[in-house]
């Protein structure tokens, strides 16, 4: 069993180092949104966060100009739309999101704002996307950036890196009248950030836990969930009165701190009962009744250092392993997808990596190998669901949010 650990190589004023890890065996350690992907419906995907690393294989393609369609766009032409099933990846290595063919790798970029984190994609094909800078407003039909939408949380100068401030998990109401962003504020709590879609204006600003890695939306929309990694928290947040309430989600104990390994990272809607289900360590999967503030404990078997989350309309379960944080007792980097019954299929991945979407028919999952940790890579890895096949593509910057249009 895992016990409290903090990461004493590396200690961070204010934030705190393993911020962006979770906790793990002695030392160890996932959206993001209620990320259901059902139909042909908009796919949402997190954010995520650990630490500066080293690059991999750089992406491929074209940039697009940010405002401006495609340069291979003849002038006084309509640009060709882009192709459903094309993912959609932030670029937390640079100030782009990248478009991604999932057969070919990358097809060019949009300019968006410094170092995105998580992103979310409505049905009118127009992705909200969580940069250090605001709220980046991007039509994914014909690859522009529409607008950047300032906070109105002061979160100091604009910088890059796991720790920096600005916009982390984002999601959607239902209805796609309103997007919440986590916006994390370096050195104490956060905040939650309500933009009105059609106004592109932030209408309010709710105080959350520290460092919100990611949000969720109940499926009815009447709450909205933010996942304070720092704080080993969920702050539930009622649409209608935005009133906030705090539950304590550390089934490991909080005795490390801002230093603890054993922390949330990202949760999911689960489609059946509404719970939100965030998985620890490849060992436990607590289980939040968010209404009771109750918490239950499932078993995982992966044994590794979780981030990202995401689940599908019939309620499988992907989770993202990172990685071991003591390699002597923790398994590698690893893909689990769990069944609703609680059956667990675990992929081996090579390296490290952040977060996951599925495709509409349920058969191919996208992992981004931008993790915020060391050993991060330029690309996403392609995963058959049903045999555990992988292959790589070279695509972006440090990718780490991601959806499928």
């Amino acid at each position: 069993m895992r016990r409290a650990s903090t990461e004493t190589s590396r200690a961070h004023a204010g934030a705190g180092k393993g911020a962006g890890a979770g906790a793990g065996k002695g030392t160890s350690r996932a959206h993001v949104g209620a990320r259901v992907l059902a139909g042909a419906a908009a796919v949402a995907a997190v954010l995520v966060g650990c630490a500066p690393g080293q690059g991999g294989d750089a992406g491929s393609g074209d940039t697009f100009a940010a405002g401006r369609s495609s340069a291979a766009t003849p002038p006084g032409t309509a640009p060709t739309p882009t192709p459903d099933g094309t993912l959609l990846a932030t670029d937390f290595g640079s100030d782009t999101v990248t478009f991604v063919d999932p057969k070919h790798g990358a097809l060019g970029s949009v300019e968006v704002g410094t170092a995105p984190y998580g992103l979310v994609v409505g049905a009118d094909g127009r992705a909200w996307v969580a940069t250090a800078e605001g709220v980046a407003v991007v039509d994914t039909r014909t690859r522009e950036r529409l607008a950047l939408i300032p906070y109105e949380t002061d979160t100091g100068p604009v910088t890059t890196g796991e720790y920096r401030g600005g916009g982390m998990g984002i999601a959607l109401s239902p209805d796609g009248g309103r997007v919440y962003v986590g916006v994390n504020v370096p050195g104490g709590n956060g905040t939650l950030e309500v933009i009105d879609t059609a106004s592109r204006e932030v209408t309010d600003t709710v105080p959350v836990g520290r460092r919100p890695f990611d949000v969720d939306v109940a499926r009815d929309g009447s709450e909205v969930y933010a996942t304070g990694h720092d704080s080993f928290d969920v702050t539930v947040v009622r649409a209608d009165t935005l009133a906030p309430r705090r539950i304590e989600v550390a089934p490991y104990g909080t005795e490390g701190g801002l230093g603890s390994w054993l922390k949330p990272h990202y949760a999911v809607v689960r489609p059946s009962d509404g719970r939100l289900l965030l998985p620890f360590e490849g060992e436990r999967l607590a289980v939040v009744d968010p209404r009771t503030g109750r918490t239950e404990i499932a078993p995982m078997t992966a044994d590794t250092h979780q981030h990202g989350a995401t689940i599908t309309a019939d309620g499988t379960l992907f989770v993202v392993g990172t990685g071991p944080i003591d390699p002597s007792e923790d398994a590698g980097p690893s893909l689990t997808v769990r069944a609703p019954d609680g059956a667990e299929r675990v992929y081996p991945l090579e390296g490290p990596h952040e977060d996951v979407a599925v495709s509409e028919d349920g058969r191919t999952a996208y992992v981004t190998g931008g993790f915020t940790r060391d050993g991060w890579w330029d690309g996403i890895t392609v995963v058959d669901v049903e045999s555990g096949e992988t292959r790589r593509l070279a695509a972006g910057e440090r990718p780490l949010g991601v959806a499928v249009l």
